[in-house]
């Protein structure tokens, strides 16, 4: 079942005086962006970790078989390691409506690959959302991406693609990696 957030997170924050705000990408957000950045560098973000637990019901699924996508879960001293694009707060109009399946949009403090750190923005679709569908293992969440597909075409797209992603970034994720090696 779908939860669309669109309209409750472009009420979540004002950005009033704002001129630009960092996004933290982890999911499709590293390889498909199609929306306009000022600026884009790799980070990361600590006490999350990167899932495969959310339904996706309008890209990569539909309602009668949603796929899978990612989504962070907290987990202390973990970390997750992805893009942060510095954005026009009015590039949020295209991306709330992207990320509409359950996603809200919180804060958290990123980390820069040169010691920096700022504050930015992060979709994150928790447990409380209707399209969450939780830990399974990642064997049994590689055949249902084997057979999924959506508007935005095949779920094991996506897996791809994000596994290619990460590898580009440097990025060793054991529960993406160990999914592509089922799907395989």
């Amino acid at each position: 079942m779908s939860f669309d957030t669109t309209e409750h997170n472009r009420q979540r924050f004002c950005f009033d005086g704002v001129e630009s705000v960092w996004l933290f990408g982890y999911g499709s957000l590293i390889y498909k962006v199609d929306f306009p950045f000022l600026e884009q560098r790799p980070a990361m973000i600590h006490g999350w970790v990167r899932r495969f637990w959310q339904g996706s019901h309008d890209h990569r699924g539909t309602p009668d078989a949603p796929g899978r996508v990612v989504t962070l879960i907290e987990q202390p001293g973990a970390r997750c390691r992805g893009v942060a694009y510095r954005i026009a707060p009015d590039v949020f109009e295209q991306l709330d409506e992207r990320e509409k399946n359950g996603y809200l949009r919180f804060t958290t403090t990123l980390s820069f690959d040169d010691g920096r750190c700022d504050e930015g923005l992060v979709y994150i679709a928790d447990e409380h959302n209707a399209a969450f569908l939780g830990p399974a293992h990642e064997a049994d969440i590689a055949r249902q991406i084997a057979v999924s597909s959506g508007p935005s075409g095949h779920n094991d797209e996506y897996l791809l693609k994000l596994a290619d992603a990460l590898r580009h970034l440097g990025d060793d994720d054991p529960h993406v990696f160990a999914i592509e090696g089922y799907l395989r």
